[in-house]
């Protein structure tokens, strides 16, 4: 709890007054047998099935392409509760994680949530309380009252070029669903295709905004960054790969996992790669090591060569401490202070702070 509460700190230092984007989400992963807490036969999104796993909803925060982890909350299947659990649904859950959010003055210039949260009426309530503006897919078959009268209109299909990471632009196609008169929820269709096609391949998406339609699926398309962050702390991270069975210490180890990713992610962009001085110095006394001439050091601008970067900085340390046992038994005093010497090297290296964050560095 207290290192949560300290990573949550330190996003709101480096955030300040700017709002993000919030994006809700649940993340499930394979483990056998019933040995872990609150492991049961439940759907696992990310294999598109029902498998024998553990599920979490997760919250992200996103401002200028970077990704700030802020939550979690495990899924307890009714089957597995221990003695001084409550059941809650997933839903319950995420309307949890938004009043704890909200409760920590966290602002969100948008909201971004799947069908599975748009079809929800309380999660909806929740967001229309705090005034969030929201976009959440909704299904095919979506139900809305309307008044004796009243019918429901289909305005035509607008072409928008959607981009994709990797990829050309695609050619897609959006249009307004009115059901009776216009509201404050607005509702479109969205498909794929070269041509408009209402029985095409489409989705629906529920909104609060009254911007321009071409906008809405270019903002729900940020959807795709807590993808771009499950993939990092499951792939990169070890996300499932603990190897404990209570839920206190997998939490522990979730929130390490968190703590690790955020200090990526803000050393990727949102910092410059460079060497300061050592405290104290004068600026005309620093000194330029040399850390981009490493034969291995990764010069893109991304998540995965700021972890690459990282990895090959603490790598002295490492080194020293699989090395210390035996330093203990052989003195080599010239290794000793080599190993120092390089360690003390690799401390000049600091990412530039943003102001606002002097105070927590």
């Amino acid at each position: 709890q207290d290192l949560k509460n300290r990573r949550l700190h330190l996003i709101q230092a480096l955030v300040g007054k700017r709002r993000m984007v919030l994006i809700i989400d649940e993340t499930g992963d394979q483990k056998k047998g019933q040995a872990t807490d609150y492991v049961a036969k439940q759907y696992i999104g990310n294999i598109g099935k029902t498998a024998n796993g553990i599920v979490s909803v997760n919250a992200y925060g996103v401002i200028d392409n970077i990704t700030y982890p802020l939550l979690f909350k495990v899924f307890k299947p009714k089957s597995r509760l221990q003695v001084g659990d409550a059941y809650r649904t997933k839903i319950h859950l995420a309307v949890e994680i938004i009043n704890t959010l909200q409760q920590w003055g966290f602002e969100f210039e948008l909201v971004l949530a799947d069908s599975f949260y748009g079809e929800s009426s309380a999660f909806i309530s929740v967001l229309q309380q705090f005034k969030w503006p929201f976009i959440v897919a909704i299904r095919s078959n979506h139900g809305v009252w309307l008044p004796p009268g009243q019918r429901v209109r289909y305005n035509r299909f607008r072409a928008f070029e959607q981009p994709l990471a990797h990829h050309a632009p695609e050619k897609r196609f959006i249009r307004e669903i009115i059901f009776g008169k216009r509201r404050a929820r607005r509702y479109f269709q969205i498909t794929k295709g070269t041509v408009a096609n209402a029985q095409a391949d489409s989705w629906y998406i529920m909104t609060n905004i009254p911007d321009d339609l071409l906008k809405l699926p270019l903002l729900y398309s940020l959807r795709n960054w807590i993808e771009y962050g499950f993939k990092q702390v499951k792939s990169e991270l070890g996300w499932a790969d603990f190897r404990v069975t209570d839920y206190a210490s997998i939490e522990r180890w979730w929130e390490l996992i968190l703590s690790v990713y955020l200090m990526i992610s803000l050393h990727t962009q949102h910092f410059g790669w460079q060497a300061l001085p050592p405290p104290g110095a004068a600026p005309s006394e620093a000194t330029h090591f040399p850390f981009e001439r490493h034969r291995h050091w990764q010069t893109d601008v991304n998540w995965k060569s700021t972890l690459n970067n990282l990895r090959l900085i603490i790598e002295p340390f490492v080194c020293y401490q699989c090395l210390k046992s035996w330093l203990d038994i052989f003195d080599v005093p010239g290794l000793h202070r080599g190993l120092y010497r390089l360690m003390n090297c690799m401390h000049q290296f600091r990412a530039s702070p943003l102001p606002s964050a002097a105070n927590v560095a």
